[in-house]
């Protein structure tokens, strides 16, 4: 409504200014009053989005890495978390990449040509094609695992200190080799198991390595590039490990079942880095709650757009909680006991 308004401004103002130009010389002044009128109206039609604070209503932009139980839970906390803080005065634009690095940029730049107020980057390739795309619009990034590794962040200190900020999805990798080492003290060989292009899932197993070193087992990589080689990868890494770790990786996320069809079969236990990696091919896991993760997001963006926080200066928010949990029909497949302290997924 207040689109069309200036519309029909500027078509009075352009009216006005052809009246005045028809009566000659005498009436200059006129013209460049209509002119000056003509050109604030078409300035504010054009740009509806930049005065989109100033008038309590902010568009959010909202791209997601592909579709997935982890990251689709952060996408719903956080506009759940805005809806709850600004109500109806915000509005989401919610495009999803479908596992596209290319395509992230490609919506990323959308959102810029639509003057967003904000950007919320779901996963490390939409963050980083967002930080490229903007130096000025607040982006909140979530499921990302390492800001420092996914920004090339030479002196990390908990903020980034640009225009980007927002939530890590990465729990706490000593106790997940700790978890390792409980359900499965009597194995010697892990494999680590993760996609090569995805800078966060490399830092997890860099970290990940040395606790499991140091806890004894030997310790292999086997990586995939893409959704092309995930089961012939998965069956190496069975055929080399007694068990295999899966990080908080996004191409392993969506395709669990084709790691499920190679695992299961072979007899070797997954541990995965996150929930629903667990649900669909592992037997444990040292989950974080993305929906609470999401949310968390959504407030910080509640606090850049309402109140005016600086995003440069706001440290990037960790999950508040892990928990121990367990793939009850997995587990009772591969025989795998699971100790006392542990949840069932879906129980």
């Amino acid at each position: 409504m207040n689109t069309l308004k200036k519309l029909l401004a500027v078509l009075a103002a352009v009216a006005l200014l052809c009246a005045c130009t028809a009566c000659g010389a005498g009436n200059a002044s006129a013209d460049s009053a209509a002119a000056e009128t003509a050109a604030s109206a078409a300035s504010e039609a054009a740009s509806p989005a930049e005065n989109a604070s100033t008038e309590g209503s902010y568009l959010v932009g909202v791209v997601q890495l592909v579709q997935h139980e982890a990251l689709d839970a952060a996408t719903q906390g956080f506009q759940d978390a805005l809806k709850d803080k600004l109500g109806d005065s915000v509005t989401f634009d919610v495009q999803n990449a479908s596992g596209d690095s290319a395509n992230c940029a490609t919506i990323v730049n959308g959102f810029l040509s639509s003057g967003v107020n904000l950007i919320m980057a779901n996963a490390t390739p939409a963050l980083q094609a967002a930080s490229a795309a903007t130096a000025e619009i607040p982006i909140l990034g979530t499921s990302v695992t390492d800001y420092a590794t996914a920004l090339e962040i030479s002196d990390w200190n908990g903020t980034v200190g640009t225009n980007v900020s927002g939530t890590s999805d990465l729990a706490p990798l000593d106790q997940q080799a700790a978890m390792i080492k409980e359900l499965f003290p009597d194995a010697k060989k892990v494999g680590l198991l993760y996609c090569s292009a995805e800078p966060n899932s490399v830092y997890q197993c860099d970290v990940i390595e040395g606790y499991l070193t140091d806890e004894g087992y030997e310790v292999s990589r086997f990586t995939f590039t893409d959704t092309n080689d995930v089961t012939s990868v998965t069956q190496t890494a069975c055929d080399n490990s007694e068990v295999i770790y899966i990080p908080t990786d996004n191409t392993a996320a969506n395709n669990t079942e084709a790691i499920a069809n190679v695992v299961l079969p072979a007899g070797v236990p997954v541990v995965a880095g996150e929930e629903g990696i667990c649900a669909g091919c592992g037997v444990a896991t040292l989950s974080i709650s993305y929906y609470d993760l999401g949310y968390a997001t959504g407030e910080m963006a509640a606090q850049i757009l309402a109140e005016g926080a600086d995003v440069s200066t706001m440290p990037v928010q960790f999950a508040a909680a892990v928990t121990k949990k367990y793939n009850a029909s997995n587990a009772q497949t591969l025989n795998v006991t699971i100790p006392e302290g542990y949840e069932a997924i879906g129980g």
